[in-house]
């Protein structure tokens, strides 16, 4: 739904894949119904073909864009396999992995496809390590990395939240990805509740108290025209570093 409410609007055709379970689609289903739409001519009826999807449906946008000829992909936060010799890293999400098949090819690893893939860009955050394992996996000449910091595993949501979306769809149905007019318009992230908590967190457990108070006045001036209730958690994180630096100096 998040993609279709925005490309529609802006003149593309959508066609939403959703699986009915946590599976990373690894079950035949899929590769067949793309093959098969493939094989009918469904695909050249337009001008560029963007695969899209986050998590496991970034896995599934790079695993199966090799099967869609000059295929594009915009994938968020996207695991490059679940099997556990190839990702050791990876312990996420355990019990939905248990209950699906990750012995064996066909579609096993993303990373395998990226050669055969004309153009990805792969949008992450680094601060996640299980993300930033995986994004390096899936790095090649034809895949631009865009680090996102603090926008946590759940990166979609905040280049949502900054309207930047359809920037990045933009770019590499134009040309072969983002560029200086998404980091500009990605500020906005400094307004984003999802990216503000994250900041926040990472700078308070690593006890640079300092910084959460400069950040948490900043983030403050920034909202200054919304209910109280939407800040209270800066004023609270603000409020814990002050006295955590009152604790250090007395």
């Amino acid at each position: 739904p998040w993609a279709w409410k925005r490309l529609e609007p802006m003149g593309h055709a959508v066609l939403g894949v959703q699986s009915h379970a946590k599976d990373w689609f690894r079950q035949p289903t899929a590769p067949a119904l793309l093959r098969g739409l493939e094989e009918r001519g469904f695909f050249r009826r337009f001008r560029r073909v963007v695969l899209t999807g986050a998590s496991m449906g970034g896995f599934a946008a790079l695993n199966f864009a090799p099967l869609i000829p000059e295929a594009r992909v915009l994938a968020f936060s996207p695991q490059s396999t679940m099997n556990k010799v190839i990702a050791p890293y990876e312990a996420r999400f355990p019990f939905a992995v248990k209950r699906s098949n990750w012995e064996g090819m066909p579609f096993l690893d993303a990373a395998a496809a990226v050669p055969y893939i004309r153009r990805a860009v792969v949008v992450y955050d680094p601060m996640v390590p299980e993300d930033r394992a995986h994004a390096a996996r899936l790095a090649g000449a034809n895949v631009q990395l865009l680090p996102v910091p603090f926008a946590t595993h759940e990166a979609i949501r905040v280049v949502l939240k900054t309207g930047t979306f359809p920037l990045l769809i933009d770019a590499l149905v134009q040309g072969d990805g983002a560029g200086p007019e998404f980091w500009r318009a990605y500020r906005a992230r400094r307004s984003v509740t999802k990216w503000q908590r994250a900041l926040l967190a990472a700078a308070a457990n690593r006890g640079r108290h300092g910084l959460v108070i400069r950040a948490a006045d900043a983030m403050l001036r920034l909202g200054k025209d919304l209910p109280e209730e939407e800040t209270v958690f800066i004023r609270r994180a603000r409020r814990g570093a002050v006295n955590a630096q009152k604790s250090a100096a007395g």
